[in-house]
């Protein structure tokens, strides 16, 4: 009878009682889709702007800047998510960055093995990838509050959010600034000849924050409940 009395043991996957929310509930879900657009690191919390501006004069370093993020990301928001209730209080901002550092590190060290060249041109910024304060805010203010897979997912939402920007400003950055993308050439010389002159405006700095600007208006015209009220 006293078997009978206890309760069953439910299955667990990353921490998460399967029984009681499956792993793509609509409130997990969200944490990978509300960064995309009504919850945008750039656009709509605008943190992580001197990525913008420094590596999307080219497609491929932003590309390969949104994967390192991504990587540092899920990593860093599992490991502090798993280590939230060993971590003292006063401590636990030096242990979010020793945490992303090694993170980094190891990405640093993949980058430099098997993409060497993207690696010379991104230089310092993967470094700088410690102080990004997208990656330490959602440490801060999500991963030592949550389970390891809503951690993960956090991570994975906010970094596609983020490279969703950089990929899509280095785009027109590139194109409109070289008549490339990826390094091959996409605007014909017969453009060139009609009359079409590229004079590298989309290649100076503040062309990134304008064009990050224009996603923001575009972004708040299409959906007004981000416009903020007086």
């Amino acid at each position: 009878m006293a078997k009978e009395n206890q309760p069953t043991q439910k299955p667990t996957l990353f921490f998460v009682n399967k029984e009681k929310e499956p792993l793509f509930s609509k409130k997990n879900r969200a944490l990978l889709s509300d960064p995309m657009d009504d919850n945008n690191p750039i656009t709509v919390q605008v943190l992580g702007i001197c990525s913008a501006l420094a590596i999307t004069v080219q497609l491929k370093p932003a590309i390969v800047m949104s994967i390192s993020v991504m990587a540092v990301m899920a990593a860093s928001n599992v490991i502090i998510s798993l280590l939230r209730n060993l971590i003292p209080n006063r401590i636990r901002i030096i242990v979010q960055l020793v945490v992303v550092a090694a993170m980094v590190v190891l990405v640093d060290q993949v980058l430099k093995a098997f993409a060497y060249d993207v690696y010379k041109e991104l230089s310092i910024f993967i470094g700088l990838i410690i102080t990004n304060c997208i990656v330490m805010g959602r440490l801060e203010a999500f991963a030592l509050g949550n389970g390891v897979w809503k951690s993960f997912l956090d991570g994975i939402g906010n970094a596609a959010g983020y490279g969703f920007i950089l990929i899509a400003v280095a785009f027109f950055r590139e194109l409109l600034g070289s008549g490339k993308l990826m390094g091959i050439q996409v605007i014909p010389d017969v453009a060139y000849a009609m009359g079409y002159e590229n004079n590298g405006l989309m290649l100076l700095s503040p062309m990134a924050l304008i064009t990050v600007g224009i996603f923001i208006w575009i972004q708040r015209a299409r959906n007004r409940k981000l416009i903020e009220k007086n």
